[in-house]
């Protein structure tokens, strides 16, 4: 019941991701939730420890690129100053965005990973794809009200998911 919602990994923080951890798993781009994962759903301008992060992912040549629920309008507001392409109302779990990202990197799933800090949106749809994923941490504790119904009903799904994948834990990287 719980494998659809199973990330590859547990993560405290997208920003801990580093290229060469990416790397070494063989990943070549990093597909990102947007809101609670990438930026505060609050800060549409992001931090200085967002922008030192998508300069290493640059330097590396590890592109990045938003896939969101959202709405064109609202992450294009964050992406356009970062320089940062991006899917929108990508309906995730759903997949059809996130192979349409795929195809606008050229890349197959295996090449890239999909970050995100919900189980139920990003990593079910990453798995429904064949995508690694990372599950983070929200970055802050407060949600959009439509998030926190995914909240709630997420809570039961975490417990059992991690009861039934005791191997999985909270880390600071990707490193086996």
């Amino acid at each position: 019941m719980t494998e659809k919602f199973t990330p590859t990994w547990l993560v405290s923080a997208i920003y801990n991701l580093t290229p060469e951890q990416l790397k070494a798993q063989g990943i070549k781009a990093v597909l990102t939730d947007l809101d609670n994962t990438l930026i505060a759903w609050n800060n549409p301008d992001g931090t200085e420890e967002l922008r030192q992060w998508l300069a290493a992912m640059a330097a590396a040549k590890i592109p990045v690129m938003i896939v969101s629920n959202n709405s064109a309008t609202r992450i294009a507001r964050v992406a356009e100053p970062l320089g940062l392409p991006f899917v929108s109302r990508a309906l995730k779990p759903m997949t059809k965005e996130l192979n349409l990202a795929l195809k606008m990197l050229n890349l197959n799933a295996n090449d890239v990973i999909m970050v995100g800090d919900q189980l139920m949106t990003d990593i079910w749809a990453a798995n429904n794809v064949g995508v690694r994923s990372v599950l983070v941490q929200p970055l802050i504790e407060t949600d959009q009200w439509n998030t926190k119904i995914n909240r709630f009903i997420e809570k039961g799904v975490k417990k059992s998911m991690l009861k039934n994948h005791q191997e999985l834990n909270w880390r600071e990287s990707i490193d086996n």
